[in-house]
């Protein structure tokens, strides 16, 4: 397996593989970029070519090689990241290996069964009656035939197992087909008379499917596959496989609420575009979208009186620095519609016409409202000083204020006064703690490291007693993520000299600090077991080590 883990790093750079999911900026030698595993303003993720290595030097202090961020990133054991890995690479793994068949994970089990699934959904779509008739609706709906390909969209015919029984027949268990979320408890087909959407995973793997309910009398419109082990609504994207370097490309993240939706986007030429797929914007979502871009661009149902899911989604993106848009619709079409019936050039213009969030909130209060009439000024400003009153920016919330006093043609300090009333919920945004799993002690032998490498003569500088109580500098400096660290120091083109005092002088308080609490626990010690003279002896030495600290 070594020799296979080797021939794999030896044919993928790092920087391409940690490229495809994050957006990373040149610095120096290195790349940079958000750290994808803790939420920070200021990047401190890096990548080193050099090393083909990553480290994050921020709150999560995680770190390591092209496997260890793709089973971070995507969540899946060490085998699952071998081979997907091996597969990016063109790497061909000893599969008759008993070993490989052994550690088959139930990840891969299930990933089987719903690409096995994708072919039997699409070839209903594609020779059974009904299925052609599905197709027939789609393409009216304006799908090109390419597309429905590319996009591998099915048909669920309306028995009751003849999912479940072509999946038994390839040599499926029932128990891995149930949870794959195909199958009910029961092992009856959970879609039926739908056509079916895949959702995909970052590498285009299918995970889940939608139903749009077809010739059915279901009240249900659309239905997902529940949570399993490959799927969770809260943090799958639909179209994210296809949109990702598009995302990046134009640096903005069109989202929509329906597949087909998004799936018209994209054949439109607007391919960085997702879809929430039928469920409220998650901080989950968010984080995944945040790799690719700060730049958001709604277009979906909104209004000030409800919605109020998708107002919290807003207050979200807002609260973890996302520039927020909002496309506004001038009917009740949704975005598929639009380029169906008006072109796909009208889809571009009214994307480049999104309005910032808050013009939008703005201008959306005075919709069929009349500003000389009393109620409506109540109801107007009502609706936005909530609004307002979340502005981080002083200056920006002032030129709001002002503008709804201008259009309403009211005094201003009454507006704020108003305002004062207001009581904003409990912000209820997750995001995710830092944590370091480095004490500040190891940080700064780390950072006294580096420096050493960048100028071994340094340590001539520390004095004989440093010297003795720095006994980290005895161990052998040659760690990739040291070497990584000096080269970063390097770049950062700091004023090592200060920088070196700083450290030294912070680590010397620990280490006494340490020192005098080993002591005292020894003093005690001493005392139990009667060892008078002992104590009289640690008595000495701490009195020593505090009176240099008093002089200092």
């Amino acid at each position: 397996m070594n020799s296979e883990i080797e021939q794999i790093k030896s044919r993928l750079n790092i920087v391409d593989v940690v490229g495809e999911y994050i957006k990373l900026e040149k610095a120096g030698i290195n790349y940079r970029a958000l750290c994808p595993f803790h939420n920070e303003k200021t990047p401190s993720f890096f990548v080193s070519p050099s090393r083909q290595m990553w480290h994050c030097f921020g709150g999560c202090n995680e770190g390591g090689d092209i496997f260890k961020f793709v089973m971070k990133i995507e969540g899946i054991e060490f085998i699952d990241a071998l081979k997907l890995l091996a597969k990016k690479a063109g790497v061909q793994l000893k599969t008759s290996s008993k070993k490989y068949e052994e550690i088959k994970t139930q990840r891969e089990k299930l990933l089987d069964i719903c690409k096995k699934a994708t072919i039997f959904f699409s070839t209903q779509l594609n020779k059974s009656k009904t299925g052609l008739e599905a197709k027939d609706y789609l393409m009216k709906r304006g799908l090109k035939e390419e597309t429905i390909k590319e996009w591998k969209i099915g048909y669920a015919p309306s028995t009751w197992d003849s999912l479940c029984n072509y999946l038994i027949g390839l040599g499926y268990k029932r128990k891995d087909i149930i949870d794959a979320g195909l199958a009910s408890e029961k092992f009856f087909d959970r879609f039926r008379s739908r056509i079916i959407f895949p959702i995909c995973d970052f590498n285009g793997q299918p995970i889940g499917f939608t139903g749009r309910v077809f010739n059915s009398d279901d009240e249900a419109k659309y239905l997902n596959t529940p949570n399993t082990l490959l799927y969770d609504k809260s943090q799958a994207l639909y179209g994210l496989d296809k949109a990702k370097v598009e995302i990046r490309k134009n640096d903005s993240c069109v989202l929509v609420e329906g597949n087909v939706d998004c799936i018209m986007s994209h054949q439109s030429g607007v391919k960085n575009c997702l879809a929430v797929s039928g469920t409220a914007l998650t901080p989950a979502h968010l984080g995944i979208i945040k790799r690719f871009s700060n730049n958001l661009i709604l277009s979906f149902d909104m209004d000030l009186a409800g919605n109020n899911a998708t107002k919290k989604g807003i207050d979200m993106a807002l609260k973890n620095g996302f520039n927020v848009k909002v496309i506004s619709m001038n009917s009740e079409k949704d975005p598929a519609d639009i380029i169906l019936s008006s072109g796909e050039d009208e889809w571009k213009k009214i994307i480049k016409e999104a309005k910032p969030i808050n013009q939008f909130y703005f201008d959306l209060s005075f919709k069929d409202r009349n500003v000389k009439s009393v109620e409506d000024q109540k109801k107007i400003v009502s609706e936005l000083l909530p609004i307002f009153k979340k502005i981080d920016n002083t200056i920006e919330q002032t030129y709001w204020i002002q503008k709804l006093a201008e259009k309403l043609s009211i005094r201003e300090d009454d507006i704020r006064q108003e305002m004062k009333k207001v009581n904003l919920p409990k912000q209820e945004v997750e995001v995710q703690k830092e944590k370091t799993g480095k004490s500040r002690k190891e940080l700064l032998e780390e950072t006294i490291l580096s420096m050493v490498l960048i100028e071994p003569s340094m340590v001539e500088t520390l004095t004989e007693e440093q010297k003795k109580l720095f006994t980290f500098l005895e161990k052998e400096n040659n760690d990739s993520y040291i070497i990584m660290k000096s080269e970063l120091l390097k770049e950062e083109d700091i004023d090592i000299n200060e920088e070196w005092r700083k450290c030294v002088y912070e680590i010397e308080k620990i280490y006494k600090e340490e020192k005098r609490k080993k002591i005292m626990a020894d003093i005690k010690e001493k005392e139990k077991e009667g060892s008078f003279e002992e104590v009289k002896k640690l008595l000495l030495e701490f009195n020593k080590l505090t009176k240099k600290d008093d002089k200092k």
